[in-house]
């Protein structure tokens, strides 16, 4: 085989090791998740979470990789058809990297931004309306985001927005799915939170939300597409971030409630990496401290107020943790990029400094036109979705199944036996 011209193999290594990374954070999180479900509900919970990798790596074969990064249709809103069944792949990009590697480095994006959205409606939701769900959904709202704002003639991109590895594009998309679906789908008949006691195997949580961290990195410096300075950039300050959230949530537990959990410490963790991956490739080190910490305050606010005072079941916080991670982190990108990270903020097309480093608004400004469609999208197409579905059949098991556990009832299976 011969080797194509402008082949880069230290760039191709780098993606394909950030490709296995960013792979790992799927069954990672269906760790995480089943951990903090009853012990009835564990299988079904990781099947729901990792069935995305079957269901929506073959929609972006078919037609998600093409409808994203595809040459644009007009508008900048979606790519064409020209890549359907992967068609017409080629050669390498602009650095030096196979199309093809490439292509399957964006499709675990799309498979964690799918299993996100399962947190919010564990224990109650038919797995055949989950497929279905997830696999419009990706077509008509994560495909569209993702050309809007990474594709080269994508109309937020063109803008001028920054979204550097996926704040708008997977996490405030996803979160808000979620939201709208537990809104649908209805309460757990026993919605018992994590956090008082429905939680079956916190050692399970833990190593699945560590594993998730170690997957993320690749996740962030990965985007750059790339080894240079801001890849190291990007993993460097998703530590920091992470630590800083972490160490955030503990204090607040600490402080609010005298005992500080490793569940919540693992929330604090999953809210400073959530806050900085929009800005990753963008924000210096002593940014991301900040970003992390308020990042994490944020999400203990608000998933307080959805848990205590709106009583919606979101059940393992994809909302809280992911949706309002994400707006602060695109919010926080408006305030913290610099063009010393990333020469590309302010280069001819770029619309300057953030905030807090260059006194002007216009960033931060375009970074909340674009929260704005991110959520309007994801929030009216997902509606539409569940509730088209539910014309055909109900969305959720009977009453029988949830209680008894979804586990032996719709997979014949026990995590656990005697």
């Amino acid at each position: 085989m011969l080797i194509e011209s402008g082949f880069n193999p230290t760039n191709t290594s780098f993606l394909m090791l950030c490709s296995l990374l960013v792979l790992l954070m799927t069954p990672s999180l269906a760790m995480f998740y089943a951990g903090m479900v009853k012990s009835k509900n564990t299988l079904n919970t990781i099947m729901n979470c990792f069935i995305g990798f079957g269901v929506i790596s073959l929609q972006w074969i078919v037609i998600g990789y093409t409808l994203s990064f595809g040459a644009d249709s007009g508008l900048g809103i979606i790519g064409n058809l020209d890549h359907v069944f992967l068609a017409h792949i080629d050669g390498v990009n602009d650095n030096g990297i196979p199309h093809i590697l490439f292509i399957v480095f964006q499709m675990m994006f799309a498979l964690i931004a799918a299993a996100i959205i399962t947190g919010s409606l564990v224990g109650r939701i038919k797995l055949g309306v989950l497929v279905v769900f997830l696999i419009f959904w990706s077509t008509l709202v994560y495909d569209v985001l993702a050309h809007m704002i990474w594709s080269k003639e994508g109309f937020l991109l063109v803008r001028g927005g920054l979204d550097f590895a996926g704040g708008g594009v997977v996490h405030i998309s996803s979160g808000i799915a979620g939201l709208v679906g537990a809104l649908i789908v209805g309460a757990r008949k026993d919605n018992t939170s994590y956090t008082q006691g429905g939680a079956h195997s916190v050692p399970y949580a833990f190593l699945g939300a560590v594993l998730l961290f170690i997957g993320w990195l690749g996740f962030n410096s990965g985007s750059a597409g790339s080894v240079d300075y801001v890849a190291v950039n990007a993993f460097v300050v998703s530590v920091i971030s992470a630590a800083s959230g972490y160490f955030m949530w503990i204090l607040l537990e600490w402080v609010i409630h005298r005992r500080p959990t490793i569940l919540g410490s693992l929330s604090g963790l999953v809210a400073g990496l959530v806050s900085v991956t929009p800005g990753c490739g963008f924000v210096s080190l002593s940014s991301s401290i900040i970003i992390g910490a308020i990042g994490a305050l944020i999400c203990y606010l608000g998933l307080s107020f959805i848990k205590d005072k709106l009583r919606f079941d979101d059940s393992l916080d994809a909302f809280s943790l992911h949706g309002i991670g994400g707006i602060w982190g695109g919010v926080a990108t408006g305030l913290f990029a610099s063009g010393a990270v990333n020469p590309v903020v302010i280069t001819e097309g770029g619309l300057g400094e953030g905030l807090f480093i260059s006194g002007e608004f216009e960033l931060l400004l375009e970074q909340l036109y674009a929260i704005v469609i991110c959520i309007a999208l994801s929030a009216i197409t997902s509606y539409v979705i569940f509730k088209v579905i539910s014309i055909f059949t109900d969305l959720r098991v009977s009453e029988e199944i949830e209680m008894q556990g979804l586990d032996s009832k719709l997979h014949g299976e026990n995590a656990y036996n005697p």
